[in-house]
């Protein structure tokens, strides 16, 4: 009897075979056949899953999105049960600072997509950023009706330099500039001005 084929399974393991390649030789030289090659599949069944490069590329861009989710999650359930606005804000501005090799990964294929998205039209545009603003926003907000964080905030306003903030030391974090710990320490500091009684 012929092998069921687990097409979900497959595509994740395409998608999988981009990201290692993208993590080590960047994004901007992925094509459908080095894919392929790290796959270890025919270039005919990359495009019988992914008809075009830009469909894999944002396939890829998901996958990212959906693992750095499932680490903010796993840093959740460490803090415990009772999970305050602050901590889930520090979870998930902590997950953009590479300090392992997957994490290191995100941000650096995030990065690179993200630039190649402006000049590139076939790119699809990243709605992470909108709905990251969103929930940082809906989380501050929660923060200052309970009294954990500075009601003089605009809770909008702090989210968006709250997101520049980590983005911007992520990068510092790839290009060496300085180390994860002193990227995590400016965080910190910046997160304890938002939360003075925390």
């Amino acid at each position: 009897m012929p092998k069921l084929v687990d097409h979900e399974e497959r595509r994740a393991h395409i998608v999988d075979a981009l990201l290692r390649s993208a993590a080590s030789t960047g994004l901007h030289s992925v094509t459908m056949r080095s894919v392929a090659v790290e796959a270890g599949v025919s270039v005919r069944l990359v495009q019988y899953y992914f008809d075009t490069k830009e469909q894999l590329l944002l396939a890829a861009m998901t996958r990212l999105a959906t693992r750095m989710g499932e680490r903010i999650q796993l840093r959740l359930r460490a803090t415990g049960p009772a999970t305050s606005p602050r901590a889930v804000i520090e979870a998930v501005l902590l997950e953009a600072v590479p300090t392992t090799e997957e994490s290191r990964a995100f941000h650096l294929i995030y990065t690179e997509y993200a630039v190649l998205s402006v000049t590139d039209p076939t790119l699809g545009p990243l709605a992470a950023p909108d709905e990251m603003e969103a929930f940082l926003t809906a989380q501050l907000t929660a923060a200052q009706a309970s009294g954990e964080a500075d009601p003089t905030l605009d809770a909008h306003h702090e989210a968006v330099v709250l997101l520049a903030t980590s983005a911007g030391l992520g990068l510092s974090v790839l290009l060496a500039q300085r180390t994860a710990e002193a990227a995590t320490a400016v965080l910190r500091y910046h997160l304890s001005r938002v939360f003075p009684g925390a």
